[in-house]
């Protein structure tokens, strides 16, 4: 076994890490035995994933030695979408797919005709992101703005506090008060939940902020059912009585903001009673809260990336971000705002990736994909999309407007390429499927966005039938397609060290010796960090900007604002008229995206369902356990409702993503959504989104 510690005769444990997109980045301790992953676990002496699994990665051997894992490449045989194909092999497959790629290539459409897509299908530098887009910035393919998560957020962070840094969740036992807001902690961040338990010891108050009474609201001492789109408003609601009733830091605003005065009068204009109606909360529950962050000694706010899906997202993680620099609370441990950890590390991605090959090619956004599919300039000029090459990603499930996504699929004079372990909904459509490695099988190495330690992953199995790494299928590729072959001499062991080869003072000490003897490190930064306590912000100020030059320069407000969502009653009354409910279609407790709803265990706790208020289904005249449909102009998904007071009314909630394969009439909530984009980072606004819920007849 490669570089394992022996614990018996016959057993090996293999150090590694969860690649999937959760904050947690969870330690793992993988058993072997004469070859075969027989136990996956977590690694109790990590400090902040302490040893446990989640729901889903528990069951992730099964997933790995699943009946329908690709073992072997595939080409298509029928018809686009039948997924009808016959085996091949890698020879076949890989001299096909450079042949066609370089045709295009070299055609008058050039390069830029050929899309990569992936995203976070696996989080780890190396098969997420390092050969593979070596290859792609050296062939001069255009470029993929990877926009589909994060984007808004991490843009309204960087206008305020200058980078996706945040609080330290180690030091939230220190705190007295937490706000988690707009997140699903239990769900998809479930080891903070831990530290968040050992702050209510201590006599912590815990307040859940969310349309919907989620598995963690039900946990919580207070739960507000606050509107879709509409956390700006309440934000800026309790800064206004922050300053009303003196309970600001004057020191902390003269010494490490910037603009504190203009702040301070755009509040006044924000009083609980004004964005009562707006955010469905009553006034006095507003100043309550209020008054309650004030006094705290130190506040931790925990938010997420729900709450950036709409249309004023980047503002509403802007306008959330202000609040401990009113109060203070960046001063002590724990106490601050929460989005991301990521920024701290600072791995050699320039050297990974090399950004710096081809860099005048043209961008195409990730969350308008059915528009680039299916319009003679991809939507932004230059040439049509000719060739698509899919991997750590399921775009067919998971991207917006999924009709317009599964029209440009379905065209025949696209070439077609995914990576992938199983047949998805994607692969289905595809010319090719080339057989993908699992964590199991490959080294990888990885940061984290809810704590503080680098983690390394290394093969714990060898890969299954002829499944490979994605960065050894990029390798393979580029030299058939004769790319400068220095960019593919590195074998996955040195890439990890290329990475690892960082001057930055938070990577001192995060080794390869390091990782391959602990399997984590945290980085070099302090215990307890507390990033903002004496300023320090990563802005152009150095402060906490209030009022950001930078937006300003954009045609934005310069300062924290609320603008609402696209689909309100507000803004778009006729729309409203016919489709009143907002949807919200959240990530299923046992589900990460698409990823694990083809582990039968796991799909069998659930089915496609959506939950109602008590008071819109009796409008309707439907009832639980129902078969209904939920529509709006862009498409419908059918469901079983369930009806209880556990989503604010106004509200349908539909947990997701379901494989369309898996659905009662093939289609998801993405049937729903829009490829519109936030106010900021041109992120997608998949929780902006009026629908209807009706019988099914």
């Amino acid at each position: 076994m490669i570089n394992a510690e022996t614990s018996a005769a016959t057993d090996t444990i293999v150090r590694g890490a969860c690649p999937h997109d959760c904050p947690d980045t969870c330690a793992t301790l993988v058993t072997v035995r004469d070859g075969e992953a027989i136990r996956i676990q977590g690694d109790s002496e990590h400090p902040f994933t302490a040893g446990f699994l989640c729901a889903k990665v528990n069951r992730y051997l099964e997933r790995t030695y699943h009946r329908d894992r690709l073992t072997h490449p595939l080409r298509r045989v029928g018809p686009k979408g039948e997924g009808r194909f016959e085996q091949v092999s890698w020879e076949v497959a890989l001299s096909e797919i450079a042949r066609r790629l370089a045709e295009i290539a070299n055609s008058p459409d050039g390069p830029q005709a050929i899309l990569p897509y992936s995203y976070a299908g696996t989080m780890g530098l190396l098969q997420g992101s390092s050969v593979d887009r070596r290859f792609f910035h050296a062939l001069g393919a255009s470029r993929l703005d990877r926009t589909i998560c994060a984007t808004a957020g991490r843009v309204g962070m960087m206008m305020t506090v200058g980078a996706n840094i945040g609080a330290d969740g180690e030091g939230v036992p220190e705190c007295d008060l937490v706000l988690l807001w707009g997140t699903n902690t239990l769900t998809s961040n479930p080891h903070l939940w831990p530290h968040i338990l050992k702050a209510r010891e201590r006599g912590a108050h815990v307040v859940a902020i969310d349309p919907v009474r989620s598995r963690t609201a039900e946990q919580c001492d207070e739960w507000l059912g606050i509107r879709p789109g509409t956390d700006a408003a309440l934000a800026l609601a309790i800064m206004h009585v922050l300053f009303a009733e003196g309970m600001q830091d004057d020191d902390y605003l003269a010494r490490y903001t910037l603009g504190a005065d203009e702040l301070r009068e755009r509040v006044q204009e924000w009083s609980p009673e004004r964005a009562a109606p707006i955010t469905g909360l009553d006034a006095s529950t507003i100043r309550d809260l209020a008054r309650r962050y004030g006094r705290a000694r130190s506040a931790f706010v925990r938010i997420n990336y729900g709450l950036q899906r709409h249309a004023g997202g980047g503002m509403a993680v802007r306008t959330i971000a202000c609040l401990p620099a009113v109060t203070g609370h960046w001063r002590h441990p724990g106490g601050g705002v929460q989005l991301s950890t990521s920024a701290n590390f600072r791995f050699n991605a320039q050297a990974l990736e090399r950004p710096d090959l081809h860099p005048d090619v043209r961008t195409i956004n990730m969350i308008r994909l059915g528009e680039a599919l299916t319009t003679p300039d991809a939507g932004v000029g230059g040439p049509p999309v000719r060739a698509l090459v899919v991997y750590n990603s399921n775009p067919a499930d998971v991207a917006p407007d999924r009709n317009a996504v599964l029209r440009g699929l379905a065209r025949e004079d696209l070439f077609t390429v995914v990576l992938e372990q199983f047949q998805t909904n994607t692969a289905d459509w595809a010319d090719f499927v080339l057989p993908a490695t699992t964590q199991l099988e490959h080294w990888d190495v990885h940061l984290a966005y809810g704590h503080h330690y680098a983690t390394l992953n290394r093969p714990a199995i060898a890969p299954l039938g002829e499944a490979k790494p994605n960065t050894e299928v990029f390798r393979q590729l580029g030299r058939r397609m004769g790319l400068d072959p220095a960019l593919f001499e590195d074998d996955d062991e040195q890439l990890v060290r290329v990475a690892l080869d960082s001057t930055h003072e938070r990577m001192h000490g995060v080794t390869f010796e390091q990782l391959m003897a602990h399997g984590w490190v945290r980085l070099n930064i302090p215990s307890p960090y507390t990033p903002y306590a004496n300023g320090g912000f990563l802005t152009p100020s150095g402060k906490c900007e209030f009022r950001s030059a930078r937006l300003a320069a954009m045609g934005l407000d310069p300062l924290p604002t609320y603008t609402p969502p696209y689909e309100l009653p507000e803004t778009a009354p006729e729309l409203a008229a016919r489709f009143p409910l907002s949807l919200i279609s959240s990530p299923r407790h046992y589900f990460l995206n698409t990823t694990f709803v083809n582990v039968d265990s796991l799909r069998k706790r659930a089915e496609p369902e959506c939950v109602m208020h008590p008071r819109d289904a009796e409008r309707r005249g439907l009832v639980s356990g129902r078969r209904v449909v939920v529509h709006n102009d862009r498409g419908h998904f059918a469901v079983v409702l369930r009806v209880d007071e556990g989503v604010r009314e106004g509200v349908v909630w539909a947990p997701s993503i379901w494989w369309g394969k898996f659905s009662p009439d093939g289609q998801n909530a993405n049937a729903t959504t829009s490829q519109r984009e936030t106010d900021l980072g041109h992120g997608p606004v998949f929780y902006d989104n009026l629908v209807e819920v009706s019988a099914t007849d």
